[in-house]
């Protein structure tokens, strides 16, 4: 990985953890986990029922992160192609793109609100997954029908991707988002009861979750919008490599 791309990456995977702990996705995680898994909340909690459903949820939830990674992985490449056909207006799309994000971030902080982006748009499935198939496939639906408290924070790492001047930057760039998402979902299905204790400690803290995820979309608004990625990086990298 060259060093010029290094803090890319690195935004990458921690927008993909500010996704996991946005409202929109930390209060459905055991929904999520129950549905895929197809056991009931109550196995789920079972201390006796633990090494019996270990194995089923972390299958499970492996597919699903598979799901969901695909579709945003594509979704990178595409960002690059395209930016790549409209590579001499890419300063103008970097900086146009850095404004929207500020404005994204603002709405996500809650001081302003845009109505629109409190819309929702979700895709329901009827009835239980058909083995990790279907585990595969609801990440694929989770991925095409995010809502608006990801969508934002996703559309800042697309719109960084369309920048790229490389069309694997884009992809690799969606799997380090792909893997901060993915990686929390994973460790909570292994550590259900875990992961139930500490949400009920954590949403007590939500608004300033969020509050501070809307502050790290304006700072990329502003990174974007000065092109100072590479400076930034140059910086972190004289701090942290010989």
């Amino acid at each position: 990985m060259a060093q010029g791309q290094d803090i890319s990456f690195l935004i990458a995977f921690l927008a993909g953890v500010i996704s996991f702990v946005s409202p929109c996705v930390l209060p459905l995680v055991p929904s999520y986990i129950s549905y895929i898994t197809g056991i009931s909340f109550k196995e789920l909690t079972e201390v006796g029922f633990r090494r019996k459903v270990r194995w089923a949820t972390m299958t499970h939830s492996f597919f699903f992160i598979v799901g969901f990674s695909m579709i945003f992985t594509l979704m990178g490449a595409s960002a690059s192609y395209l930016g790549q056909l409209l590579s001499q207006y890419q300063d103008w799309i970097m900086r146009i793109g850095g404004a929207l994000v500020i404005i994204l971030g603002v709405h996500f902080t809650g001081l302003i609100t845009i109505p629109f982006l409190q819309m929702e748009k979700r895709f329901d499935l009827k009835g239980k997954p058909l083995g990790y198939a279907g585990s595969f496939l609801v990440g694929i639906v989770f991925a095409a029908g995010w809502t608006p408290c990801i969508g934002p924070i996703l559309s800042t790492i697309l719109l960084y991707a369309s920048t790229s001047k490389n069309f694997w930057t884009g992809m690799v760039l969606l799997a380090a988002y792909s893997l901060g998402l993915g990686v929390p979902f994973f460790l909570s299905s292994l550590a259900f009861n875990t992961f139930l204790s500490t949400f009920a400690r954590v949403r007590t803290y939500m608004r300033w979750i969020t509050f501070a995820s809307g502050l790290f979309l304006i700072t990329i608004g502003i990174l974007l919008l000065t092109d100072q990625f590479k400076t930034l990086n140059n910086y972190l990298n004289s701090l942290f490599l010989p």
